[in-house]
């Protein structure tokens, strides 16, 4: 079976942005994929920190959960949905949620984002925890294409999330990559990566759709073949 990352150059516009994954979504779809994901801040890239925080959902309800349940149920695809900003108990700060759509638009599952990036070098600073919540719940979810694990952005450099080398399992990116309206660049490298470490696809910058097969057959005789789990010594 095939998946795929949805790699965005999202702007500040809410609609224009849905419009673009939509499309997206479709070709990934048209290139027989069973799966997509979409990257983090897919729905918008405001032009202040804050105007993600303008556009949180309640959970359950809002155009962008109904808009993934919706694709999903029209593509007869599972949607991994990138980040959404739904709404914090706590005033003026949102939840950073991935939210993820089964083929008949189901919500299996929803994952917040637990580890916030932080920054400071002299007149130089950026902290998440200023409009977001932190999640505090590690979150596999079971899909059309087997277990999927779920994380976002900043989790990577932790390695109670990200062990793929250790676990011998797929790793699919999705990224933003490019320049946005509001300035800011990012570095986009969508890609898939198999348990071997072998980049299978890569999208370096621009909206676009990397696509390839996933081999769960394979996965196992890796995993067969050199147990990686069976031989740690530190539990």
């Amino acid at each position: 079976m095939k998946i795929a990352a949805i790699q965005m150059v999202s702007g500040v516009d809410l609609d224009r942005n849905m419009e673009a994954a939509y499309q997206l979504l479709c070709q990934a779809k048209q290139r027989g994929a069973t799966l997509a994901a979409l990257p983090e801040y897919w729905p918008i890239m405001g032009r202040r920190d804050g105007d993600k925080v303008v556009c949180a959902e309640e959970p359950g309800s809002g155009r962008l959960q109904t808009f993934l349940s919706q694709t999903a149920r029209e593509l007869a695809m599972t949607i991994v949905g990138g980040t959404i900003p739904l709404k914090s108990q706590v005033a003026d700060k949102i939840y950073n949620t991935c939210l993820v759509f089964d083929a008949q638009g189901q919500a299996l599952g929803r994952y917040d984002k637990i580890h916030l990036f932080g920054f400071h070098q002299g007149q130089e600073s950026y902290q998440e925890s200023t409009t977001i919540t932190p999640g505090d719940q590690v979150v596999c979810v079971d899909t059309e294409v087997g277990k999927i694990g779920l994380g976002i952005c900043y989790d990577l450099r932790f390695p109670e999330l990200f062990r793929q080398m250790g676990n011998q399992c797929y790793v699919l990116a999705a990224a933003q990559g490019g320049t946005h309206e509001n300035g800011r660049r990012t570095w986009g490298h969508s890609m898939l990566i198999d348990p071997w470490g072998k980049v299978l696809e890569c999208l370096d910058e621009g909206a676009g759709v990397i696509c390839a097969e996933l081999d769960v057959a394979a996965m196992a005789i890796i995993r067969d073949n050199l147990p990686a789990l069976s031989h740690r010594k530190f539990i």
